[in-house]
């Protein structure tokens, strides 16, 4: 099949005017970090992440641990169990520090930018 100029800038025009839209899903990308607890600690202790994203706490430790912030009311997961884990989305900046409820020496934080 011959392509004509014709059909060669009406395939361009609609490409164009498909960028804004794709560009808009693509703003909209959220993305999952995860945060290991293993060995009474969390890993990585201070995470950078953008407005949107969520983060996953993955229990790796031989005991219930938990997530929670200590200063406000923004996110508990409540006891995570071993081999287990619990999520949460962070819509809008802020920073977060965070602690496990049974043993208060386990703190992180979370800056969402």
């Amino acid at each position: 099949m011959t392509t004509t100029r014709r059909d060669f800038l009406r395939t361009g025009a609609a490409t164009l005017a498909a960028l804004p839209f794709l560009a808009a899903i693509a703003a909209q990308a959220q993305t999952t970090h995860t945060v290991t607890i293993k060995n009474f600690a969390f890993s990585p202790a201070d995470l950078t992440i953008a407005a949107g994203d969520t983060v996953t706490w993955v229990n790796e430790d031989r005991a219930a641990h938990s997530a929670w912030q200590d200063s406000g009311d923004a996110f508990d997961t409540g006891l995570i169990r071993p081999g287990e884990s619990a999520s949460q989305t962070f819509p809008s900046a802020g920073s977060f520090s965070y602690r496990c409820r049974p043993h208060g020496n386990m703190r992180a934080s979370i800056t969402v930018g």
